[in-house]
């Protein structure tokens, strides 16, 4: 059988039968992968604890010549973003970029600018030095952009004027993926609506290099504004609410 091998961010674990596990996880070089790891759940070193949920690992595999599952034959620590997991909050946070990135992407179509938001998040995440409230809100804009879904925020879908022009607060349209203007807006209830200084700082996170992401300051309402904006846009394009989103919404706005 011959052996592949990549750096890869684990996204998902599950037990199989007695002795195994099913990983998960997202390649620089395939994508997202999954195999089973023969002896995982049972042998203390096997594998040597390394299969956690985000972790960023070198793995080995081999491919059967037959129908089957490929079989993870080696697993090497790149960074194991082991700050994380002393946070309950920021788990929680990894573990939904996982689920999005695990639910939306095919298996086996390499995408290494996904990978490469993956890992810079996941990387901030762990260091503490972007809020994390910030980079949940920037994680969620770009994977959104990158996939073909970026929010149109520049003008009224309907009547082009330029938001900046706009009088108040502007209505986001989740079915046309665009704001609309108050003028425009015939929705009777359940509009989400969002400041114009709220839609600027989206617009500064998606028109800026993520390095940068330490300069850009949120308001608590600024933070509660985006949050619902993307609560509601992200599950309209994939189709579901992810499991791990209804723990994030249990999670308070502002310093843990």
């Amino acid at each position: 059988m011959p052996h592949l091998s990549s750096p890869a961010i684990v996204l998902r674990i599950i037990e199989h039968g007695d002795h195994d596990k099913i990983v998960t996880a997202f390649t620089t070089a395939c994508g997202k992968l999954s195999w089973i790891a023969k002896g995982a759940k049972t042998s203390a070193k096997r594998f040597a604890g390394l299969l956690d949920p985000f972790s960023m690992l070198d793995l080995v595999w081999s491919t059967p010549r037959t129908k089957g599952m490929p079989v993870l034959q080696e697993a090497s620590a790149i960074h194991l973003f082991d700050k994380i997991r002393t946070s309950y909050q920021r788990t929680v946070y990894a573990s939904y970029w996982c689920e999005l990135v695990y639910r939306w992407m095919d298996e086996g179509q390499a995408q290494p600018a996904v990978y490469r938001l993956l890992a810079f998040a996941l990387e901030q995440l762990h260091e503490g030095h972007v809020p994390q409230e910030i980079l949940h809100i920037a994680f969620q804009l770009h994977f959104l952009a990158l996939g073909g879904f970026k929010p149109g925020l520049e003008q009224c879908a309907k009547c082009r004027v330029p938001i900046d022009r706009a009088p108040g607060t502007v209505c986001f349209d989740v079915g046309l993926g665009a704001i609309v203007c108050r003028r425009c807006d015939t929705s009777k209830t359940g509009s989400l609506y969002l400041s114009r200084g709220t839609v600027q700082r989206i617009r500064w996170i998606l028109n800026t290099p993520l390095t940068k992401l330490h300069r850009i300051k949120f308001s608590e309402g600024a933070i509660k504004e985006s949050y619902a904006f993307l609560e509601a846009f992200v599950p309209y394009h994939l189709g579901k609410e992810t499991k791990s989103l209804k723990l994030l919404k249990q999670i308070p706005v502002g310093p843990q």
